[in-house]
């Protein structure tokens, strides 16, 4: 396994909408050693999630680790479960020192397929629930920032301009 280089906020790729992955593809060695070296950068960077295209790559697969439950998903798709909401403290590990308050359904049903080829249908709710939305959004080329308030888009904003990792 390798740790796979991680992309900043600036880096057009966190734009872009990832391709899906075709069925032909699910369970080939490139596609295992992906989700692999993706488990071991998540960790590596203290992650809970970690989208493909943070680490340059437009393919539908993100992986996991919230509250004992690891994995990963390919071709995922949720839909909201319920009226309920959750409202808290979101980061990134594509825009370090940055967070702010989002609010997301807090229960979700997510879909998609496992590298064995294995259908995924599950009923997840709270951190997990959160983590399927925001890495969903990353491979639809969308990151939290656009969730935030105003103010704290101005103030996030502010963060990454001043920060080390952004003026390399």
């Amino acid at each position: 396994m390798t740790e796979l280089s991680m992309r900043y906020f600036g880096d057009p790729v966190l734009r872009t909408v990832s391709d899906s992955i075709p069925e032909e593809k699910i369970g080939d060695a490139s596609l295992r050693a992906l989700i692999a070296d993706m488990l071991e950068t998540m960790e590596a960077y203290g992650g809970v999630g970690l989208a493909a295209n943070q680490v340059g790559v437009t393919k539908r697969v993100f992986v996991y680790d919230c509250d004992g439950d690891r994995g990963h998903i390919i071709n995922p798709e949720w839909e909201a479960i319920g009226d309920e909401t959750q409202t808290g403290e979101e980061g990134c590990l594509s825009i370090p020192g940055v967070g702010g308050e989002v609010t997301r359904a807090e229960t979700v049903r997510l879909t998609g397929v496992s590298i064995d080829g294995t259908r995924v249908d599950r009923t997840v709710s709270g951190l997990m629930a959160r983590c399927v939305q925001h890495e969903t959004d990353h491979l639809n080329g969308v990151l939290f920032l656009t969730h935030l308030s105003s103010q704290e888009r101005k103030e996030a904003m502010r963060i990454i301009r001043n920060s080390e990792w952004f003026n390399k």
